[in-house]
């Protein structure tokens, strides 16, 4: 039980830090679960990022027009 404990430490510790302060404050002490959470977190902000990216990209088109 320990060892499953010190490996979800050791990996909280190696997250980027957006993931980690999602992820930290819920203390998942189960080693799957912590990385599919991760994972779905990760997924999540690269999405987020994208539809930013290509929303400021269209922005940048419609002002070229005027």
């Amino acid at each position: 039980m320990e060892a499953e404990e010190d490996k979800c430490v050791k990996l909280e510790n190696g997250l980027r830090s957006d993931i980690k302060q999602l992820i930290g404050f819920c203390e998942i002490r189960d080693f799957p679960t912590l990385v599919n959470k991760s994972r779905i977190c990760d997924k999540d902000n690269r999405a987020k990022a994208n539809y930013y990216k290509a929303a400021n990209e269209k922005r940048g088109k419609d002002m070229g027009r005027g």
